[in-house]
């Protein structure tokens, strides 16, 4: 159960984690406050669906 625990834990980003933020931030090459308003609009902390977002802002 741990392990399947620790895969699912790296698939989200935790908001209340400063160094979460910054990772998925520093990634997509934008800033902290736009990975929040990513994670907002989106109402999911999936980090691929984070970055899809993001990625597809950034195009349009």
């Amino acid at each position: 159960m741990a392990k399947q625990g620790r895969s699912t834990d790296r698939k989200k980003v935790n908001s209340s984690q400063d160094y979460e933020l910054s990772h998925v931030a520093e990634k997509m090459g934008v800033s902290i406050q736009q990975v929040t308003g990513a994670k907002r609009a989106t109402g999911s902390n999936d980090r691929k669906v984070i970055e899809k977002y993001i990625a597809d802002k950034k195009k349009g």
